[in-house]
């Protein structure tokens, strides 16, 4: 049945929210989409609740169509099982803990790995049980320190995530081909959606796993940056990018004598560059991390890895090691490729963090002041460079003393001769950026754009098995944990993505894809009643008896404003109906984004059913 506007809740407002800093912000908000109630929280009022739902359903679909079960899991979820992964102290303060009336405490679930593993463990005992994939579209919570962009970065919000669990990783029923299904999925449902995307190589970040993808809407307000290959052949965010091979030399001779300069109040690379007299990319950003290991057993083996790799190694620190990486002064540390360099150099280490001022200082790294040479200050100290090395020269660095750097610095006098080049990391550190050559090394140059992330799938192999005790008898009657994927969608970034688009929007207002149209038809009678009234019913009716949509502009409004309003709430299709054109025969139809004209088209009424069927088609 049609829908009239006057019976349900459209606050259409024509001032901009002060607030809104985003097109899909300002418009959902001025076009009676959603409401706030608080920071980071909204309302979602009749025309959002429908496309939202519109996007669930398409969701719903694709995941029903490779197999999925859904479920509902719970938002409130026992802290043990956040503290058993590990993920309450990964997720700080971006988690949601409550405590019930008997001190017991709670998480509200931002995403819901350990939940669903729990669940599977209590139920599946054999390989013969798997694979299996549930999927749910549950609220969820993140303590946002600063909600922005409205449903783009709010504290709750609608999210698809699936999980699927195998025995194998290869093969048929295999984590490979569930992870591939998903990723099709995908495709389909953002397609259907109309919206543009790219698929991209990313991170994992707190979920964790061993590979992922992130499905990316190109927009200029978007918050990621997504670096692609001119080329055409590799695209992946920011965190992830890899770049081409660089030649580079650390062997160049000295020119001239290292000089020591006094840089007091000089806070930031700008800053010290400027007392030197040198540009920021002849400076070298130098960093200190600490590596921590897990315990007694991986201590051991890395002091084995130490006296392999290191003919006369130093005095060993038994419960980590330090990091010195090293990037050009205008360049930033990636500290996900960091991290992945120092698993290499021992696959059990747990985490790579900046080391803390207090600790430094007692180490004697003096933070702020830090060069390349202070990697012989503590014993066990990686050196790990990233720098165009090709065009070595002389640089400016720390001094390791406080309020002084060094000109002239020299990699063979300063480094090399100090501790063996044998020991210095030469490798990809830092961001990518425009500019920098492809890792596909085939001529391909990489170029940045921004972008909003519409969902993330993962291979998560036995992170959270492993740590929850999901195993299941193998064929060889041994027990064995589970392999699992996750994959997960932002709901309502759907929605915010498909008007942030550059044809999602205009200065009137939305300009919806008509898969996540609130309605397919608007009719905005002149003046809704009489004859006008008796031809907009009956056309609503069979507009929507033929499959379509309807909702009747039934107030009383001068036409106007009922115009600014139709276009202000995007829906794909207008149709006029007033006395002048009935007296034709005729009703008007305009197309919300402008492919019939400005003016829209009279179409004759015994017509209007099929014509617009026809125009939808295109919208």
């Amino acid at each position: 049945m049609p829908t009239k506007w006057s019976q349900t809740l459209i606050p259409t407002a024509r001032e901009v929210p002060a607030d809104a800093e985003v097109p899909s912000h300002r418009l959902m908000i001025r076009a009676g989409l959603i409401h706030r109630v608080g920071s980071g929280v909204y309302d979602y009022l009749p025309l959002g609740l429908r496309s939202l739902h519109k996007a669930m359903a398409i969701i719903r679909r694709e995941m029903d169509a490779i197999g999925a079960a859904e479920v509902l899991l719970p938002s409130l979820q026992p802290i043990e099982l956040w503290e058993s992964t590990g993920r309450r102290k990964v997720y700080g303060e971006n988690l949601f803990v409550i405590s019930d009336r008997h001190g017991r405490e709670n998480a509200l679930g931002p995403t819901h790995e350990e939940v669903v593993t729990a669940l599977m463990a209590a139920y599946i005992k054999s390989y013969k049980d798997l694979p299996k994939t549930l999927y749910q579209i549950q609220t969820k919570f993140r303590d946002e320190y600063r909600p922005r962009f409205g449903v783009l970065r709010s504290r709750e919000f609608q999210m698809k995530d699936a999980y699927s669990f195998h025995a194998t990783l290869d093969g048929p029923g295999g984590l490979g081909e569930a992870y591939q299904a998903q990723y099709a999925a995908y495709e389909r449902i953002f397609t259907v959606c109309g919206i543009p995307f790219q698929v991209c190589e990313a991170e994992a970040g707190p979920i964790g796993g061993n590979a992922s993808h992130e499905f990316m809407a190109p927009a200029p307000t978007g918050e990621d940056v997504v670096l692609v290959s001119d080329k055409g052949n590799y695209a992946a965010n920011m965190e992830k990018c890899a770049i081409g091979d660089r030649p580079h030399t650390l062997a160049a001779e000295p020119t001239r004598k290292l000089e020591k300069v006094h840089t007091p109040n000089a806070p930031g690379i700008e800053q010290v560059a400027g007392l030197l007299g040198v540009q920021p990319r002849d400076m070298l950003k130098t960093l200190v991390y600490e590596a921590s290991l897990s315990d007694p057993q991986t201590v051991r083996k890395e002091h084995q890895v130490e006296a392999a790799t290191v003919p006369n190694p130093r005095a060993f620190v038994s419960e980590r090691f330090f990091v010195i990486a090293v990037v050009r002064g205008d360049h930033e540390v990636n500290e996900a490729k960091l991290k992945r360099i120092v698993e290499s150099i021992n696959p059990d280490i747990e985490t790579v963090s900046l080391i803390e001022p207090h600790d430094a200082e007692r180490r004697g790294f003096v933070v702020g002041y830090v060069g390349p040479h202070a990697v012989d200050v503590e014993p066990i100290t990686r050196l790990v460079v990233d720098i165009d090395a090709a065009q070595d020269h002389d640089w400016a660095a720390g001094a390791n003393q406080k309020d002084h750097h060094v000109r002239h610095f020299n990699w063979k006098r300063e480094v090399s001769s100090i501790i063996g080049e044998h020991e210095i990391i030469v490798a990809d550190i830092r961001n990518a950026r425009d500019g920098d050559p492809s890792p596909k090394n085939d001529g391909g140059v990489l170029h940045s754009h921004h972008a909003i992330e519409l969902g993330h799938i993962f291979k998560l192999g036995t992170k959270y098995s492993g740590a929850l005790g999901l195993t299941v008898l193998d064929e060889h009657n041994q027990q064995v944990p589970v392999l699992m994927g996750s994959y997960g969608i932002g709901v309502n970034r759907i929605l915010a993505a498909a008007i942030e688009n550059e044809t999602g929007h205009d200065d009137n207002g939305i300009i919806w894809p008509r898969a996540l149209a609130p309605f397919d038809v608007i009719i905005t009678p002149i003046k809704y009643d009489g004859q006008v009234r008796s031809v907009v019913d009956q056309l609503a009716a069979d507009l929507e008896a033929a499959g379509h949509d309807v909702l009747i502009d039934d107030r009383a409004e001068r036409p106007g404003p009922k115009f600014k309003d139709a276009d202000l709430i995007g829906l794909p299709l207008r149709i006029t109906v007033g006395d002048k054109g009935l007296k034709d025969g005729n009703v008007e139809m305009k197309l919300r984004n402008g492919a019939n004209g400005d003016r829209g088209e009279l179409v004759p009424l015994a017509d209007a059913v099929d014509k617009a069927r026809e125009l939808l088609q295109t919208a």
